[in-house]
């Protein structure tokens, strides 16, 4: 896919953020580094269960082609079919164990909460530096994220109560919203907040979370590298991709202390 426009300079960045009235904040791999559990449950799932199907090996190069960002059942769908194989759909209450779609989606989602059980997850502190000044700035805030963990992470990160609006996979499927690359649940989020969607930035990590935020045509579609390349990401449709938030800090005149520099534009 490629973008309809041209990438933002830093100059038109800044005035993209400081005109807007909210921002709207991916999880996984925007505020926490819990993509990186993502992808090491994911492995952990597929891995073998490729492998016992004689088809090519699973990498994380398939993660961030056919996984990252969507909602789960999604990427177990969308992975399977790239390998040219399918399963059926079976119910989200399947057991782990069986071998439906839901029931991989959920033996994933088993691994993940061990792992986050386990070793706990702090947020990324460029993406807190960022929300801190943003916030103080008086933009309103929200989560959009396509997991059914989000309340968890949020919880365990120590941010839950930074956010009164959170739209996860669980307020998706009872909204009857469709999951990302759908711009939904992003616009269903602005509308919490009693905003448009071109008042608001959008904030992802993943090429399907950018293509949501460019289908809904937001003030400004903000890509952060967490390793699918900025190139992907602008191809996607980001007006700008950084590697760290806080790199935009000095952007918008941010006083809280920030590190790095490089905006890809």
């Amino acid at each position: 896919m490629t973008s309809p426009h041209s990438p933002l300079t830093p100059a038109e960045t800044r005035d993209r953020v400081l005109s807007a009235r909210g921002v709207l904040f991916d999880l996984d791999g925007v505020l926490t580094p819990t993509a990186e559990v993502h992808m090491s449950a994911w492995s952990r799932l597929f891995t073998p269960f490729l492998a016992g199907h004689d088809v090519k090996p699973y990498t994380d190069a398939d993660y961030f082609a056919y996984i990252d960002g969507k909602p789960r059942y999604d990427g177990v769908r969308s992975l399977l079919a790239s390998r040219g194989l399918s399963l059926p759909d079976g119910q989200p209450t399947d057991a782990p164990e069986q071998e439906t779609v839901c029931g991989l989606g959920n033996r994933k989602n088993k691994a993940f909460n061990e792992t986050l059980a386990e070793d706990g997850v702090s947020p990324y502190p460029g993406s807190l530096r960022f929300l801190d000044a943003v916030v103080a700035a008086g933009l309103e805030v929200a989560v959009v994220t396509s997991s059914l963990n989000g309340e968890m992470v949020l919880t365990a990160a120590g941010l839950r109560d930074r956010f009164e609006i959170v739209v996860d996979g669980v307020r998706a499927r009872a909204e009857n919203l469709a999951g990302k690359p759908a711009h939904d649940t992003y616009a269903f989020a602005a509308g919490l907040l009693g905003l448009t969607a071109a008042e608001c930035v959008v904030v992802e990590d993943a090429e399907s979370g950018i293509q949501s935020g460019r289908a809904g045509d937001f003030g400004l579609v903000l890509g952060v590298d967490r390793g699918v390349g900025p190139q992907v990401l602008l191809e996607a449709g980001a007006d700008t991709v950084v590697a760290d938030l806080s790199e935009l800090l000095p952007l918008i005149g941010s006083t809280i202390p920030s590190t790095g520099s490089g905006v890809h534009v």
